[in-house]
């Protein structure tokens, strides 16, 4: 009786571990999807209006352009950032994996913070200056 629960029990962490790896690399899949798009849309948008105007100098539109991407590549970091956590408090839970996950948010974040000061010229603990678009 003892031996089949222990069985059932590690039937159950398997199918488990199982179900968790593919919602992760579902995931990731969405990260990809969102940062690709965000790439193919703001590029799309940029191209259309500065055509439209027939100004490819247009300031403007330029920085339209610059928010849209960096909008989706924050967007992108944090889903990423998401997968990595779901991943390693569900699966690897290890001294040396939470250490690789840390890493991985300062990086990440440290990216999110360059992304906020080119988009908005400030730090994201800085107030905002003036309303966005």
């Amino acid at each position: 009786m003892l031996f089949e629960f222990a069985n059932l029990q590690g039937s159950f962490s398997l199918v488990f571990k199982q179900w968790v790896e593919i919602i992760i690399v579902i995931i990731e899949a969405l990260a990809i999807v969102i940062i690709v798009t965000s790439i193919v849309a703001g590029t799309a948008r940029y191209l259309v209006r500065t055509l439209a105007k027939k100004d490819l100098s247009d300031k403007d539109a330029f920085r339209q352009y610059r928010n849209s991407l960096g909008k989706g590549l924050m967007l992108g970091l944090e889903v990423l950032i998401a997968a990595d956590i779901i991943l390693t408090v569900t699966i690897d839970l290890s001294v040396e994996n939470i250490l690789i996950l840390g890493a991985l948010i300062i990086v990440r974040t440290f990216l999110t913070w360059t992304l906020v000061l080119e988009k908005e010229e400030r730090w994201p603990w800085q107030p905002r200056i003036h309303e966005e678009d």
